[in-house]
């Protein structure tokens, strides 16, 4: 009489061969992306790079949503204290005083916000670990370094102008103001957010905050920004030749009172040399690899 084997009578032999069928059957493939997706990701046409700036550009001011008001506030304030503070200091200035005056103030506003407010924001963004995650997004890194520059440039227009016409007020001197100003404010802030993001880029935070101070102690007091540049000691004055603070004050004045001041080429060339070596600088910085 034949007898049926149950499942649980096999014998071992048989179980070992039929896990090995079963193991070697081969697993479920994932899907992967099209290599054209992922090129799209990594090298995106004229308008997906666009489309990537402005949704950095949201990002970033959303971040610092906390801050603008502030960014907002502090260009007022450095307007009223440049205007007012070295009012006070002098007195009753004499006509071409009170023309420096005026248009300081202005260049004040944008290299504050430029110069010692973006690197320190920046400086904490790398603190905090929110620049690395940036960093990790499939976009081009020069990407991030236009969206930051945009963002800063944009908010310090406001103080620019309320700069300009809180000194013309105050000090009664007539404006005239030229054409160029809507390139000559904008390349301004532009610069000097430049200059500032790429500080902050190659030093460590802690130095970077280090260097924001210094330069609020060197534009206020000791650049030609606010007063002529025949005030200050020849060799003082020397160094200033070479450093971008006085270059941009008078490519501001040139433009705000075209009848009384012009830009020379030599400001023009050493703006020129600043933004280069800023932008080479920043861009090496964020290629670096973690």
């Amino acid at each position: 009489m034949t007898t049926l084997a149950s499942p649980s009578a096999q014998t071992p032999s048989a179980l070992a061969t039929s896990d090995q069928a079963t193991s070697t059957q081969a697993p479920p493939t994932m899907p992967q992306p099209h290599p054209s997706s992922a090129n799209t990701l990594a090298h995106p046409g004229r308008a997906g790079t666009l489309a990537q700036i402005g949704l950095l550009i949201q990002w970033q001011a959303r971040r610092a949503g906390d801050m603008l008001p502030f960014a907002f506030i502090m260009q007022i304030v450095m307007a009223v204290a440049t205007i007012f503070g070295f009012g006070l200091l002098i007195g009753d200035p004499p006509a071409m005083a009170a023309r420096h005056l005026a248009t300081g103030a202005t260049t004040v506003t944008l290299i504050m916000l430029g110069l010692v407010l973006a690197p320190q924001i920046t400086a904490q963004s790398k603190t905090e670990g929110s620049f690395d995650w940036l960093r990790t997004l499939p976009v081009p890194r020069w990407v991030f370094m236009v969206a930051d520059l945009s963002l800063w440039t944009l908010i310090a227009l406001p103080g620019a102008a309320i700069g300009a016409l809180l000194g013309a007020w105050h000090f009664n001197v007539s404006l005239s103001v030229s054409p160029w100003i809507v390139v000559a404010v904008p390349l301004v802030a532009l610069i000097s957010a430049t200059v500032g993001f790429s500080m902050a880029l190659l030093l460590k935070p802690a130095m970077a905050q280090l260097m924001t101070q210094f330069i609020v102690f060197i534009v206020l007091l000791f650049s030609p920004i606010s007063f002529p540049a025949a005030n200050l000691p020849g060799w003082l004055a020397e160094v200033h030749q070479w450093l971008p603070f006085q270059p941009m004050a008078e490519m501001i004045r040139a433009t705000l009172m075209s009848d009384e001041f012009s830009m020379p080429l030599r400001s023009v060339i050493v703006l020129v040399v600043w933004t280069v070596l800023a932008v080479v600088g920043a861009t090496r910085a964020l290629s670096q690899r973690n």
